[in-house]
């Protein structure tokens, strides 16, 4: 993974239409520059400790119907140019369209944006196949499956993990790299300690060409 620290991407929506998120070496949209859309103003953060592994994610909080659509991670000045493509559906449930061997975020995240730090919260896999269930990730103050923790599913060990800077604002989000055409699913987030507990859905594509 390449260090992207000194880089620039550029995320838009739509075809080009909608600045969604700069980074060019520092500076970014959201941190008073023009031109990003005031759709995505004070709304997507990206992951500063992340981009040392060549991550470009980005977050979008308190996501909208709104936000569905074609979005595009652009490297412009990388010999040749990259691009990554991601179709994103904001609904009752989340569904993230990704390229193999690429690296995705999958979203999870209270409303109220309470800090998680010392709480618990589980990533699984198809859920709904009892014979195909699988561990993806557990976090319990501080300690969390691919850290030793047992029970986590072989297929994932050393490639997901969460965002400990984001857990202050409730944001439970993960990160699979390299993902796999297998790794396609419906994935489920779950808080056991609110009252009510609260699940968020997922449903997760991996295609060997998306464009």
């Amino acid at each position: 993974m390449e260090d992207i620290t000194s880089k620039l991407f550029d995320w838009k929506k739509d075809g080009g239409q909608v600045e969604v998120f700069l980074y060019d070496a520092q500076p970014a949209y959201h941190n008073g520059h023009s031109g990003q859309s005031d759709q995505f103003k004070g709304r997507v953060f990206h992951f500063p400790d992340e981009l040392k592994h060549g991550n470009a994610s980005i977050t979008i909080r308190n996501t909208k119907i709104s936000d569905s659509g074609d979005y595009r991670c652009d490297f412009p000045r990388l010999q040749p140019r990259q691009t990554f493509n991601i179709d994103l559906h904001v609904g009752s449930d989340v569904k993230v369209v990704v390229r193999e061997d690429s690296d995705v975020v999958l979203p999870c995240s209270l409303r109220t944006k309470e800090s998680i730090v010392t709480g618990f919260f589980d990533w699984i896999k198809d859920a709904q196949k009892p014979d195909g269930l699988k561990k993806v990730f557990l976090y319990d103050k501080g300690f969390h499956d691919n850290n030793g923790l047992v029970g986590q599913s072989e297929e994932f060990k050393g490639r997901v993990f969460h965002f400990q800077d984001e857990l202050k604002h409730g944001n439970a989000s993960i990160i699979i790299r390299n993902t796999k055409i297998s790794d396609s699913g419906n994935y489920s987030c779950y808080f056991p300690r609110p009252q009510p507990p609260k699940t968020f859905y997922i449903d997760l594509v991996v295609g060997e060409y998306i464009y």
